[in-house]
């Protein structure tokens, strides 16, 4: 994909947590429903945009990486839709198999069917089989924790981590989840956009992070700066201050689709200039390389 040495981030310009499977900094859970957001309301604008669908995709999205069971009123607060029709929404996915319903606690878990989508995705793809020897090989070779990811929301979520041999610098597997506005995958990920989705991104990370906006904006702006000037972005202790990276995009499909990969390990041992100067240059050569092989895989 050709780098500009700018890209913008205003849509006008355009037409740190406890652990590390903590997922947003500073996020409030009682106040900031993960499934509502400027780009879906965007899209709800659309008259082929059919809500309904919308909706019930978006209970789906509500269940988080350490959820059981969510009952209505859970599940009509996360997603910010009405409780009758979230009763509706939950009787049909639970007769198509995409939530288990459980009457001694009245509520719900994810079924076999949102299970099968994903596994879907990925064999149809042909993502993590034709990634990992690349990034287990690179792994091997810096002692770094290497990781592919694509984007939910405000979060990136890993599909693939391969470790080096070492002791596990980084505990993290594929579900593991980061923030998009201060991980260096997730920056990565928003560099690599075209500039429209880019700027509805951004503007529903906004909209989540509310008053916290402002420096994660800065950060952001330079990071995008940064990947148009040497083709990756990085984030020293930000979004965990034990952990520091270097991340590209990996663009498919003419920008249909687009993942994002990093490296990472310790902040102690990856300072600034080992990032920039070694770790950088290094996974971008390997989304370049992905990026061919991904794009001879999908043809």
């Amino acid at each position: 994909m050709k780098r500009t040495s700018s890209i913008p981030l205003s849509p006008a310009s355009v037409p740190v947590p406890a652990s590390v499977h903590a997922s947003v900094p500073d996020a409030d859970a009682d106040t900031l429903p993960p499934c509502a957001g400027a780009l879906a309301d965007a899209a709800r604008d659309d008259r082929n945009f059919v809500t309904a669908l919308a909706r019930g995709l978006d209970l789906l999205r509500a269940f988080g990486p350490h959820d059981d069971y969510l009952g209505n009123a859970e599940l009509a607060r996360r997603a910010g839709i009405p409780r009758p029709t979230v009763s509706r929404l939950t009787y049909t996915l639970t007769s198509l198999g995409y939530l288990i319903y459980s009457e001694s606690l009245e509520k719900y878990r994810l079924g076999q069917g949102a299970m099968v989508l994903g596994q879907r995705y990925l064999a149809g793809s042909r993502i993590r089989e034709i990634a990992r020897p690349l990034m287990q090989s690179l792994a091997f070779a810096t002692d770094c924790t290497v990781a592919l990811a694509t984007a939910d929301r405000h979060e990136m979520v890993y599909l693939e981590v391969c470790q080096p041999r070492g002791a596990l610098v980084m505990r993290l597997a594929p579900g593991s989840r980061l923030p998009t506005a201060t991980s260096a995958i997730g920056r990565a990920w928003l560099a690599g956009l075209e500039a429209p989705r880019r700027a509805a991104a951004i503007a529903d990370l906004e909209q989540f992070y509310g008053s916290r906006w402002a420096p994660l904006r800065a950060k952001l702006e330079r990071a995008l700066r940064d990947y148009g000037r040497r083709g990756f972005c990085v984030a020293h202790a930000e979004w965990d201050r034990t952990v520091s990276g270097a991340a590209a995009p990996v663009v498919l499909e003419g920008g249909a689709e687009v993942l994002a990969i990093n490296i990472g390990g310790a902040a102690t041992r990856l300072a600034p200039e080992i990032l920039d100067g070694n770790l950088g240059p290094r996974i971008r050569e390997l989304a370049d390389a992905l990026q061919g092989r991904l794009w001879q895989g999908h043809g």
